[in-house]
């Protein structure tokens, strides 16, 4: 880790929230760190997806569930806000994606790059698919990746432990949120 570092927060908005029984317990966590990298005057990037009413940019695989249960997180709506506990202040970066990882067609990449980060720790749900693309994606850039394990979830624990072992072995950093604040302060808060 160097002291290079911004914190990513991973589609924690209310439609995905409130679909996924594990989300709402990682909130505190999420903003515990959140307020660490406020306090600090760190990048806080709030990665979050949004499609159109109509459906036309929704994911191959998603798009049958999309029609047949309504669709989540449009564009303007309730559903497409990030969470009230962790609602972005107006210094910190929204990316809005439109596939898993937060790197694909955004701008994620060149913000990173403009504001030399070279370690970026990751949060938010879901583990095996956005959480995922995007560290892996984090890893190809040549970033330092931390994934913190109690602030990131999946639909069930097993899912979340398998997809965090994964990663793991690409060279992700899987670390808890504690063990995340003791490396922070000795590098960061110094």
């Amino acid at each position: 880790m160097n002291s290079n570092i911004a914190l990513l927060i991973i589609d924690m908005q209310n439609d995905v929230v409130e679909k996924l029984p594990l989300a709402p317990g990682i909130i505190p966590g999420i903003r515990d760190i959140l307020d660490r990298f406020r306090t600090v005057k760190k990048p806080v990037f709030h990665i979050g997806r949004s499609y159109r009413s109509d459906g036309t940019d929704v994911e191959l695989p998603r798009l049958e569930i999309f029609k047949e249960h309504g669709f989540r997180i449009v564009e303007g709506t309730r559903g497409a806000e990030i969470v009230e506990p962790l609602k972005p202040l107006p210094d910190e970066y929204v990316i809005i994606k439109s596939r898993w990882s937060g790197f694909f067609n955004t701008s994620l990449d060149l913000l990173l790059n403009r504001l030399g980060i070279g370690t970026v720790v990751i949060t938010g749900v879901q583990t095996p698919n956005c959480v995922r693309t995007t560290a892996y994606d984090a890893i190809a850039y040549d970033l330092d990746t931390i994934v913190i394990k109690d602030c990131s979830a999946a639909m069930t624990e097993q899912v979340h432990e398998y997809n965090l072992a994964d990663m793991a072995n690409i060279g992700v950093q899987v670390m808890l949120k504690d063990e995340f604040f003791k490396q922070f302060e000795s590098v960061v808060m110094k």
